[in-house]
């Protein structure tokens, strides 16, 4: 029978301590792109609750103004991942080669109630109270070729006046888009429910109209990772949309079906808080960051239909190359399309 010295057995026990930790630092580091928003939540939950982790994901939350600076992020390798509007920017990235739409976030659906079209009361005295006075009218963006600007000239088009009549002011950040819009600075501007909400609470602010009556089924918001994650790093890319899909479903079980207990709720919202307005106590921020949620697509699921409608919009304003394709811009191999 093998007999062991002390310090064998010290050796021995020191090598498969070592050897455990190895095991249990193996976690693949990602780097997350988030906006402070609600629909950025799902991420937040993921790794709040442990569903990164059960991926063997390790998360760090980097923070953007604007969907624009995270989609060069992710191209660059800074970032790996991020959930947010399409830009004429992450178009162009395609385009190159260099990253890839691989789900669907937040969508307008039937039965939730989505974005908001928002008048200064300047604007509304003088007469703008539906969305066809907005003709000759400035409404506020964050860039060119945001998915504010998109939602301006789906308006225009559908209002029956040339794009060009609706006088869109790029501001760069939602905040900026905000102060002007309640000092009538801007005429008016198109926001998801929970910041349109507490606007229009206040004097300053009207709701005129909602965008679903002027874009069906938009997909508001899609997941995005680099072209270089996507084709040779499948595996990892998989795992992060595993983990992100309970988020999604926490998400709207706490938020949009309200299916979830009030405890796990509330635990949630702490959660988000501490990404979103975190500027605010919890008790302030709670109600900002529960009203008003639009549903994010179970799975990931990808409308293909609309992303192409907006893929088309670029193009037709001179905001997306030529020869930028659906092919080129989505990658359909993780998650259900329709």
């Amino acid at each position: 029978m093998l007999k062991l010295s002390r310090r064998a057995f010290g050796a021995l026990a020191l090598a498969g301590a070592a050897a455990f930790a190895t095991d249990a630092s193996a976690a693949d580091k990602i780097r997350v792109g988030l906006l402070s928003l609600t629909s950025h939540s799902p991420s937040i939950i993921a790794d709040g609750k442990g569903y990164f982790g059960e991926q063997d994901l390790e998360v760090e939350f980097i923070s953007f103004q604007a969907a624009q600076p995270m989609a060069v992020a992710i191209a660059s390798g800074d970032v790996d991942f991020g959930m947010t509007a399409i830009s004429g920017g992450l178009i162009s990235l395609a385009d190159k080669g260099v990253i890839k739409i691989i789900g669907g976030a937040l969508q307008e659906t039937p039965d939730v109630e989505g974005q908001k079209i928002l008048v200064s009361k300047a604007a509304h005295d003088d007469g703008v109270t539906t969305p066809a006075g907005l003709k000759g009218r400035s409404f506020g963006i964050t860039t060119t070729g945001s998915s504010f600007h998109y939602m301006a000239h789906k308006i225009a088009d559908k209002e029956g006046f040339p794009r060009s009549e609706i006088h869109v002011k790029p501001l760069q950040k939602v905040p900026a888009v905000i102060a002007s819009l309640k000092s009538g600075q801007i005429d008016a501007w198109s926001i998801v429910p929970n910041i349109a909400g507490g606007l229009t609470k206040g004097p300053e602010v009207i709701e005129i109209g909602k965008i679903a009556d002027y874009i069906d089924n938009y997909q508001v918001t899609t997941v995005f990772t680099s072209t270089k994650n996507a084709e040779e790093k499948k595996d990892l890319v998989k795992r992060f949309l595993a983990g992100l899909s309970k988020g999604i479903a926490d998400y709207n079980a706490a938020f949009v079906d309200k299916t979830m207990s009030e405890d796990d709720t509330a635990a949630i919202v702490a959660m988000v808080h501490k990404y979103v307005y975190n500027d605010q106590p919890l008790d302030k921020a709670a109600p900002r960051i529960r009203a008003g949620a639009m549903r994010i697509n179970e799975g990931a699921a990808l409308s293909l239909a609309s992303v192409e409608d907006q893929l088309d919009w670029f193009k037709s304003e001179g905001l997306a190359p030529e020869t930028a394709t659906m092919d080129k811009l989505v990658d359909t191999s993780f998650v259900e399309t329709r």
